[in-house]
């Protein structure tokens, strides 16, 4: 460990719009610890994935890839009291994103999803099941950028740099 203590970075796509604004609200009741660090969001790749990376190659490959468009399905516990929006279309999409970012073809499978409370943390009093059916399912997010964030101890996640997904779609278009 550094002088700085332990640092964490990610490659990671916020929720976006009114959509965000209504999960929030749910998260700051079901994990207001989560909350506080970072906002709803759906981690791309960790950094054990991308340390190595040098980010303008990223940058590089990150400028030719599109918006991407997940649908979540209903929320669900995971690990005791966490709760979570799994991905339920798009997730091709995702995993294709992922290999984009990495360039590489040998990319591990990452579920994606919205984690809404964290078991590490506390539960919260309000985290009760009757939360669970508040939050919207279907939900489909398009995220049209993607953030470098990093993480010192156990401060709020902070963004780097923010990189737009803005390449036009075109269905003839082989790219990833």
């Amino acid at each position: 460990m550094s002088k700085l203590g332990n640092v964490r970075r990610q490659l990671t796509l916020f929720a976006p719009g009114e959509a965000a604004a209504s999960i929030e609200l749910v998260r700051e009741k079901a994990d207001p610890v989560q909350f506080a660090l970072i906002a709803a969001h759906v981690t791309l790749c960790r950094e054990d994935e991308f340390a190595e990376l040098e980010l303008s190659l990223l940058r590089e490959r990150l400028a030719r890839a599109a918006p991407l468009t997940l649908t979540f399905g209903p929320a669900r516990r995971f690990g005791g009291h966490g709760i979570l929006l799994p991905c339920v279309e798009g997730a091709a999409d995702f995993q294709r994103l992922r290999v984009q970012a990495l360039g590489a073809t040998d990319v591990r499978e990452h579920e994606a999803h919205l984690t809404i409370a964290h078991p590490r943390n506390p539960r919260a009093p309000a985290n009760q099941d009757a939360l669970l059916s508040v939050l919207p399912a279907p939900l489909t997010l398009v995220f049209r950028e993607l953030a470098l964030i990093e993480q010192r101890d156990a401060l709020p996640w902070v963004v780097l740099e923010t990189l737009q997904l803005a390449r036009p779609l075109a269905t003839d278009d082989p790219r990833p």
